[in-house]
């Protein structure tokens, strides 16, 4: 048996010679394709969401709407837990009752003043519109207007078939008359928003658990981020709407307006939606001034006006301080947008939906470098 020459090969010494080395370029059709799949993946997502927004947009403005009903009672039972060292479902035991008494007082002490202002509120209020409705009708430029206002607004019939706010108005129409209707809905949403309040941990951890696992933990920091800023949101404009309200109704009162404690109510509820809310509380009052002259309907205008430029420069930012910061061509068009989807429920929830929305998705995106920015 000969030996192996050291120039022999040896079946079972590893192969020293160096390996092909694979080309690592990514291929650009891969990634093109890749694009695309992204591209086609983020549309569907976004269909999938505007047609359940479409398709069951009120039921989803009830949730939402319960929601921060929760929101405002679990931050304020949060409140009273931290300054009275009580336990959470006690302080939140004692921040309904003082809800209901705060209600029951209010309706007790001025709730038939209130209502009677709001019946005659009401009825002069239609007798200027119907007025109004017959000034215009002599001009042709009035005319044209009415032509292009729907019904709902006191617009000719053909408005509501050619008029884009025929759809808005069947929305709120929808909505009114709907299963439950608005009295109905109202007390779903504060028994639902009760419930929530109750135990958030609970409806907050079953969601969670749809979400895979190593999204959990991020998902539950933008639940939170959302509803800080639905705290914040409510709070400042809660304090915005009483401000409002009670200047209104001190100028009113001073100018000699009739109805002033009405309209000043309707103000401040009116002011709940951001900029379009001035219009719609200031409207009422413009018309039962004009009624008594053409001097009062002028003092009331510039009472509204100055009482909207003392919110804008004084009020909001005071507020943005410690409350959301949004800015205004945002807040419109998301009242615009959600108000054309889904009716008057849309319009109302419109800023405080687009305020939690902000804040989730700048904790979510990274913020831009200095080099970054515009």
């Amino acid at each position: 048996m000969t030996a192996s020459s050291p120039s022999d090969p040896t079946p079972d010494a590893p192969d020293s010679r160096p390996s092909p080395q694979k080309d690592e370029t990514p291929d650009p059709r891969a990634q093109q394709l890749a694009r695309i799949y992204a591209l086609l993946r983020l549309t569907l997502v976004i269909t999938i969401v505007v047609m359940l927004i479409w398709v069951v947009g009120d039921v989803l403005m009830v949730i939402f709407a319960a929601t921060l009903v929760a929101v405002i009672l679990h931050n304020l039972a949060g409140l009273v837990e931290r300054h009275t060292r009580m336990p959470y479902w006690l302080s939140l035991t004692a921040v309904v009752v003082a809800i209901i008494a705060a209600l029951t007082g209010l309706i007790w002490s001025s709730g038939p003043e209130i209502s009677e202002q709001a019946v005659k509120l009401r009825t002069a209020l239609s007798e200027q519109a119907h007025n109004l409705r017959d000034s215009m009708g002599h001009s042709s430029t009035g005319r044209m207007i009415l032509d292009n206002l729907p019904t709902t607004l006191g617009g000719n019939e053909q408005a509501a078939s050619s008029s884009g706010f025929g759809s808005l108005a069947g929305s709120m129409t929808g909505f009114v008359s709907s299963a439950f209707g608005a009295a109905g809905t109202l007390a779903v949403i504060l028994i639902a928003g009760l419930y929530f309040a109750i135990s958030p941990e609970l409806y907050v951890n079953g969601m969670l658990r749809l979400i895979p696992h190593e999204y959990r933990h991020t998902s539950r920091e933008l639940l939170l981020t959302a509803g800080r800023t639905l705290w914040a949101w409510t709070a400042g404009q809660a304090l915005d709407m009483a401000v409002v309200g009670l200047l209104s109704f001190i100028g009113l009162w001073c100018i000699g307006v009739p109805l002033a404690l009405a309209l000043g109510v309707v103000a401040g509820m009116a002011n709940f939606i951001p900029y379009i809310g001035a219009f719609v509380g200031a409207v009422p009052a413009v018309l039962i001034g004009l009624s008594q002259g053409t001097r009062e309907g002028v003092m009331v205008l510039g009472l509204y006006a100055a009482i909207q430029f003392f919110e804008g420069n004084v009020m909001a930012p005071l507020i943005q301080r410690h409350a959301v910061k949004m800015p205004p061509g945002l807040t419109i068009l998301s009242q615009t947008i959600f108000g054309t989807i889904l009716g008057i429920p849309g319009l109302i929830l419109a800023s405080p939906l687009t305020a939690a929305l902000l804040a989730t998705a700048d904790r979510a995106t990274p913020k831009l470098k200095d080099d970054e920015r515009v």
